[in-house]
This record gives structure tokens, sequence and C-alpha cells, in this order.
């Protein structure tokens, strides 16, 4: 069993930079006999669900960071050119469950506030956020090295004393890397003998950003992908060696052959590191949506919703068949029993507020167009009983999981539906779920073909 861990490391979340998936990276630490696995994506914490499925399936302990930027001043001073705009990183690592919300506050608020070609923390979100973290120097993009290589030591010995008291000296660690690179190698002594001087761990990594070295030539393309570049360009980002891939312990432990404990220290780390992400099924998930108010004149939610969808039933058809009544009263039926009526109400109060404020919304896409309710409360304008459609594709008590209505609103308006909600319900009951664009092999080959400087015609 290795006594290694890879506690710097990108997947293919590092959008464009990240050239190896969850599933190749978690397989062949498993192949390398590794106990842990960290994951440290540039800036943002996309992965980390999938990562800690994947780990655990394969009996690997899941290690949860990221890699920040962090802002030389403030994160709100936005000015200047992407190169001239002083950043360095950082990686972050989550001992528990008080860790792992603090990464999550400092990566929204990266992206919320910091945003300025990269997403940025700064010093100040550290000293509020640092409860329940490791941290790493990080790479020679680091403030540390950065420090080092231009002669700057007062400086450095101040963000050494800074940040050994800002998470304490069990909790920060200087970083050191190897991957042939002339600059790694002038700063290695000098960040040794700075550690020796304060008396801070040391930990070494290999910044993973593939698997396996002969991973690098699709690495290298991905990065001329990302910055539209050609392979051929000369002044383009690279990475100037092959060695950024998943490496045995046994390479590793080679690098620093007289500092052993730079390899003890890593599973040092991981044995700190204890988090189990909460994974709910919607049976066991707490009462989080929030609440919707009922209007004067009704009992409670169930009385409201009842009126809504039978003289929404009216309005639809005028009179009411015993089908419509029958079908209507068994998905009743359901919602309630599944506890779902607070669910409907918000959805239908904010399409209604959204076609009150004259905001285009569709007629309803996928399974929720089956349900007669939505249809009665004009959630939805597709009938049911006109197109037979099916109320348990959507809802189903036997298949328990969340009602999910696909709407569409006009994408220039959208956000005032979003602002809404907001409003009315407060900022913390209002989220935005990313959806990933993903590189089809049509478009791999057209984009790969650009960069090698083929022509279209022969791609």
């Amino acid at each position: 069993m290795s006594s290694f861990v890879h506690l710097h490391v990108h997947t293919d979340f590092s959008l464009l930079d990240g050239a190896a998936s969850i599933s190749q990276l978690v397989e062949r630490a498993k192949e390398l006999d590794m106990r842990s696995l960290a994951i440290t994506d540039h800036g943002n914490m996309f992965g980390v669900i999938h990562f800690q499925q994947a780990c655990i399936a394969n009996g690997i302990k899941p290690i949860i960071g990221c890699e920040f930027y962090v802002a030389g001043a403030s994160r709100f001073e936005k000015s200047g050119t992407e190169q001239g705009n002083k950043y360095y990183h950082l990686v972050l690592l989550a001992k528990n469950e008080i860790g792992y919300r603090n990464l999550m506050v400092l990566s929204s608020k990266a992206y919320l506030e910091g945003m300025y070609y990269k997403p940025r923390i700064d010093e100040e979100l550290l000293e509020a956020y640092s409860e329940g973290l490791i941290c790493l120097s990080a790479c020679i993009a680091g403030e540390l090295p950065q420090l080092l290589l231009n002669g700057q030591t007062k400086d450095a010995e101040a963000f050494v004393e800074r940040y050994a008291k800002l998470f304490g000296k069990d909790h920060f660690y200087i970083e050191l890397q190897d991957h042939g690179i002339a600059e790694q190698r002038k700063v290695a002594p000098l960040l040794i003998d700075i550690a020796k001087k304060h008396d801070i761990p040391m930990v070494v990594t290999n910044d993973v950003h593939y698997t396996r070295k002969e991973n690098h030539v699709a690495h290298d393309i991905l990065l001329c992908v990302g910055t539209k570049k050609l392979q051929k360009d000369v002044n383009r980002m690279r990475f100037d060696t092959e060695e950024f891939y998943l490496k045995s312990e046994e390479e590793m432990a080679r690098l620093f052959p007289s500092h052993p404990e730079m390899i003890a220290n890593t599973e040092k780390i991981a044995a700190m590191c204890n988090l189990d992400i909460p994974q709910y099924s919607v049976t066991e998930l707490p009462d989080c949506l929030p609440v919707y108010e009922i209007p004067q004149g009704f009992t409670d939610e169930k009385a409201f919703f009842n009126h809504l969808v039978y003289s929404g039933l009216e309005k639809r058809y005028g009179k009411i068949s015993d089908e419509i009544k029958q079908k209507a009263d068994h998905e009743i039926s359901v919602i309630t029993s599944m506890g779902f009526i607070g669910y409907f109400l918000i959805v239908w109060d904010f399409i209604n507020w959204a076609k009150e404020n004259d905001i285009p919304v569709g007629p309803g896409r996928g399974s929720g167009a089956g349900s007669i309710v939505a249809y009665a409360m004009t959630i939805t304008d597709i009938d049911p009983i006109r197109f037979n459609l099916i109320f348990e594709r959507f809802l189903n008590p036997e298949r328990i999981s969340m009602p999910d209505f696909d709407i569409d609103i006009c994408f220039e308006r959208r956000q005032e539906v979003i602002e809404y909600l907001r409003n009315k319900y407060g900022e913390e009951q209002v989220g935005q779920i990313i959806t990933f664009g993903k590189m089809k092999a049509k478009a791999v080959v057209k984009d790969v073909g650009r960069v090698l400087d083929i022509p279209l015609s022969d791609v």
C-alpha cells in the first residue's frame, strides 16, 4: 500500500486545462495502490461530488480541496490586463465539514465578488474562512515561491509567518515540486531553507494535470484549444516538461530523496482530512424548500392548492368530466402524499408573476407536461388529456424523486424572474445550477485540426 498521497490534482473540471477525467484518475490511483487522493481544481468545486462517489466506489479516501487564485491586493480591485493583473495560486484542503463549507463560501465569493479574468479570493476572505482548512503554498505560481524568486526574502518570511498564524503551524505546509523546470529547481532550496528557519512542515506534490505520461500531447493540444493558439506558436501557454502526471510513490520519492518527510507529510495530511459530504435521497432531504405564504381566506396550503387546481380546471375545460376529475384527484393525492404541494405553489407563483409582467414563458417541456394539475394551474399549457400524456413519468410514489419542471423563460428577461424569487424567498434560498458544455467527437476533430494547423478541408 502506497504511503504517498497526491494532494495537488486537477481533473477535467479545471476547464480546458486539466486533461484527466475523474474516473481515469481514480482508476490509476487504485492501480498504484494509493489509499487516498485529492481533487484541487482551479478556482471551483464543480467535480467534488462526482469525485467523492468515484473514490468511495474504488476504496479510495477522497480529499476535497481547491487551488484558489488569490488577488495580490483586494479581490475588489479590477484593473489592468490579465497579464498585468497579479494573482497567485494557493491550495486549500478540507479537514472536515466546516472546512468544506468554507471552501464553498470562498469559491462562491471568488466568482461573485472577485471575478476579474479569474475567480479570485483575497487574504481578507482567508482570515474569515480559514477554519477546518489545510493550506499548501502551491506551485511555482504561488506567492511564496514568487517572492523568493524575486529576491524578496523579507516579504517571503512575512508571508510564512502570516499564513502559519492564519491556519496554524500544523495546518500550513510549504509545497515543493520538481518537474525538471529551471525555476522550480532554483526556488526549491530557498523554500527548504525558509521552511527550516520557521519550523514549517514541507510536502511534495506533482500538480497533476493528466493521468499518464503519454497523455502530455493531448494535454498540450487541450491548452491550445483553450487559449485559441496553434501548437506551433512560439509564444503561447505550454507546460515545459512531460512530468505533470499521476506518478507512483517511487517516482515521487526520487524527487527529494534527502527529505523523506515530504512524502510522509502527504499521508499525515490525508489522515487529518476526514470529510464525508452527505448524500441525500429525496426521502432523506431536510425540508429545504422555502415556504410559500398562503393568502388570507385559506386555512392552509392544501386548501389554496385545491382552489387553484379546481378553479383552473373549470377555466381550462368548462365542464369537468368524470375522467378529468378522476385524473386530477389522483394527481392531487400523489402530490399531497409526497409532500410537494409547496413546490407546485412556488412554481405556479413565479410563472404567474412572469405572465402578469409580460415575460414570455414556454408551454412546458418534458415529463411535467403530463400533469393535469400543472395544466390547471397554468404551469404548463399542454393538455395531457388531449395528448394522452402520463403523469407517472413526472411523479411516481414507487420511484421517489424530486419533481422537475422544465420551464422556458424569455432569455432577455429571465433575470427578472430570478430577482423576483430572490426578493421573495431570500438570497440563500435561490440557487442556479451550472450546465457544462461537452466537446463532441466532430467538434473535437475540428478543434484539433485547427490547433495542428491542418486546413479544414483536409480534416
